[in-house]
């Protein structure tokens, strides 16, 4: 038998409406009601500057270490936007932005980072997942939440992030294998930072793109400028309607960049240029929409104050709750809450011996 030619070419797109000084593709420019756009710019301006008190308060130690968003804010809430409330998020640990527009309080974020349990507790009837540490195993998740409302008839889609180190994960392509061979209404963000810690995307795959891997799954795939919030927002858009309409799923890959470090135990200084930090710092996200929203008469030098006055002083009350629900949460005791509903012999005994236990250090704290 000779070899015959198999026609499986598929093209990708790549798809960029604003330019890096905010010029906007007319052509391509979606139709966005003011509101909604001054919505995610008030949510990318909260989500930077939270970062940056987070920062801080790391630095302070009064929360642990994190991974910062700065520069990944179009990726994240471009994203997101696209979604309805009875949709599904399923985060990694780098969708600050993302939480923050599905609801989460800011003091919630910093409860989980200050090391408290209590801070990844989702609010009833907020449909998200809690923040995933373990690479790529929430894509898992995602698509199973995606299933189940395709099992039960439902209308739901569940969008998964996830970052371009992940795309090496076994969990990856079996996510992706089965929301192909099920069709269930899952959107696959990518947000390619262009590093997984201190290993460039180009020692992680030999693909030009990482969005041409939903081709083997028979999928759509689509590469979008990911510091530009309106590509992000219609690729999702689509996406979104895609899943909702029976289309099944869709891998988006956001190309951006992380402006700052991993997390805050990490020194990106030794694996990466400062002409490399400099060159997508001049693509920043803020600035590239601050400069289309001016253009069109919907944000003022008076209206950039406003926003970010406003978005500290809700960052300030958030320090200060936090750090006020801090004072009452802690007890260790506490561990054996919540398991069962009727506590087990041997946690019965554990749970008495460390209450001895701390009724002795404190005794002794008191008389030292």
């Amino acid at each position: 038998m000779p070899r015959t030619r198999l026609n499986v070419d598929t093209p990708l797109e790549f798809l960029s409406i604003l330019t890096e000084d905010g010029v906007v593709d007319r052509d391509l420019e979606p139709d966005v009601s003011e509101e909604l756009l001054l919505k995610l710019y008030r949510f990318m301006i909260l989500g930077r500057r939270f970062d940056e008190k987070m920062l801080q308060l790391q630095r302070q130690g009064r929360i642990g270490t994190f991974a910062p968003i700065k520069g990944q804010e179009a990726s994240q809430l471009g994203a997101v936007a696209a979604l309805e409330p009875r949709d599904w998020m399923v985060p990694c640990f780098r969708e600050t932005a993302a939480q923050l527009w599905r609801g989460t309080p800011m003091e919630s974020v910093l409860l989980y980072f200050g090391g408290y349990d209590e801070g990844g507790r989702i609010a009833d009837g907020q449909r998200d997942l809690p923040v995933a540490i373990p690479v790529a195993s929430q894509l898992l998740h995602a698509v199973g939440l995606a299933w189940a409302a395709k099992y039960r008839k439902s209308d739901e889609v569940a969008m998964t992030f996830f970052g371009d180190g992940a795309t090496s994960e076994g969990d990856f392509h079996e996510a992706l294998n089965f929301a192909a061979v099920y069709q269930t209404p899952t959107v696959f963000v990518c947000q390619n930072n262009q590093w997984a810690i201190s290993i460039p995307r180009s020692k992680q795959t030999r693909s030009r793109t990482l969005a041409q891997k939903a081709l083997g799954y028979e999928m759509p795939g689509i590469q979008v400028d990911g510091n530009d919030v309106l590509a992000v927002y219609t690729a999702a858009k689509e996406a979104v309607y895609r899943a909702r309409s029976g289309g099944g799923p869709t891998f988006i890959e956001c190309v951006t960049y992380r402006m700052a470090m991993h997390t805050t135990a990490d020194d990106p200084s030794r694996y990466r240029t400062e002409e490399e930090v400099a060159e997508w710092a001049r693509k920043d996200p803020i600035a590239r929409f601050e400069k289309y929203l001016a253009a069109k008469g919907w944000l003022t030098p008076q209206g950039l104050e406003a926003v970010a006055s406003e978005a500290d002083a809700a960052i300030q009350k958030a320090v200060q709750r936090y750090e006020e629900l801090a004072k009452s949460l802690g007890d260790p005791l506490q561990m054996f809450d919540h398991h069962f509903e009727q506590l087990p012999a041997h946690l019965v005994e554990q749970r008495e011996e460390l209450r001895r236990f701390l009724e002795t250090e404190n005794e002794e704290a008191r008389h030292a």
